[in-house]
C-alpha cells in the first residue's frame, strides 16, 4: 500500500541570475512501512525536499500525497493540523523544549492538539527508548543521545503515517549513532512506521530497504537493497 507519492515535484528559489533550482521535477512513492534512505552530496536537494515532504516548506510546483490527502491543496490552519498528527519529524539538533521535560517534550504534539494522551503508548515507547528514569529530566540535563532519543519519542507519540529524519546521527559519535540507527529501524518494525531518513553515511543507508540518490535536485538512482 502506497503511504506516500511525490509528482513532478520542483522548488526554485531566488529569481533571474540569482535563481537556484534546487528540485528539478522529483517524482517517487513510497509504500507503508518502508524504510527509504535519501543520499546525496552537499547541495543535491536533500534538505529541500525533506523540508517539503515535512510541510514545512512549499514547493513551486507539484504535489505530495501523504496517506491520499494531497497536503498542498490545504490552507495554512489545515496543513499545520496535518503536519502534527500525521508526518513525525526528528532532526539533527533535536529541537527540543528547553523548558520542558522528557515526559512533556515527547506529549507536546498531542498537548498542542488537545488530545489526550495514551499512558500506555507513552511508557510503551519510553520504555523502548530506554528513557523511564529521565521522564522528569529537562533537556539540559541529558546527553545528546538521550535528547536525540526524546525527538524520536516525539515523532512516534501520534502514531504518524510518515517518520521524515535528516541527519538524525549527524551531531553523535559512532556509539550514539550505531543505537538511534538501530532504534528507528526497531520502530519502523514495530510499529510497521514508514521512515524517510537522510544520511551523508553511506554504511547507514545501506541498512535500508531502498536507496535514493539526488544530484542537482534529481533523482539519479532508486535502488532497493532488501524487498
Amino acid at each position: 500500500m502506497e503511504i506516500l507519492r511525490v509528482e513532478n515535484l520542483s522548488k526554485i528559489y531566488g529569481k533571474g541570475q540569482t535563481q537556484v533550482k534546487a528540485l528539478d521535477q522529483v517524482s517517487f512513492s513510497v509504500k507503508k512501512g518502508e524504510f527509504v534512505a535519501i543520499i546525496g552530496a552537499s547541495g543535491s536537494g536533500k534538505s529541500t525536499l525533506m523540508h517539503i515532504l515535512g510541510g514545512v516548506d512549499r514547493p513551486t510546483s507539484g504535489k505530495v500525497f501523504i496517506d491520499n490527502t494531497d497536503i498542498y491543496s490545504l490552507n495554512q490552519t489545515k496543513l499545520a493540523i496535518f503536519r502534527r498528527r500525521q508526518i513525525g519529524l526528528i532532526y539533527q539538533f533535536y529541537n527540543l523544549i528547553p523548558i520542558l521535560n522528557v515526559e512533556e517534550n515527547i506529549t507536546l504534539p498531542l498537548l498542542l492538539d488537545e488530545r489526550k494522551v495514551d499512558k500506555a503508548r507513552l511508557k510503551e515507547i519510553v520504555d523502548t527508548l530506554g528513557l523511564s528514569d529521565r521522564l522528569h529530566h529537562l533537556p539540559n540535563e541529558l546527553s545528546g543521545g538521550q535528547q536525540q532519543r526524546v525527538s524520536i519519542g516525539r515523532a512516534l507519540i501520534n502514531n504518524p503515517a510518515l517518520v521524515l529524519a535528516d541527519e538524525p546521527t549527524g551531531n553523535l559519535d559512532s556509539k550514539n549513532s550505531k543505537e538511534i540507527v538501530e532504534l528507528l529501524k526497531y520502530s519502523n518494525k514495530r510499529y510497521h512506521q514508514t521512515l524517510i531518513m537522510i544520511t551523508h553515511n553511506h554504511e547507514i543507508a545501506l541498512q535500508a530497504d531502498r536507496i535514493l540518490t539526488l544530484d542537482d535536485g534529481r533523482i539519479v538512482k532508486d535502488e532497493v537493497i532488501r524487498s
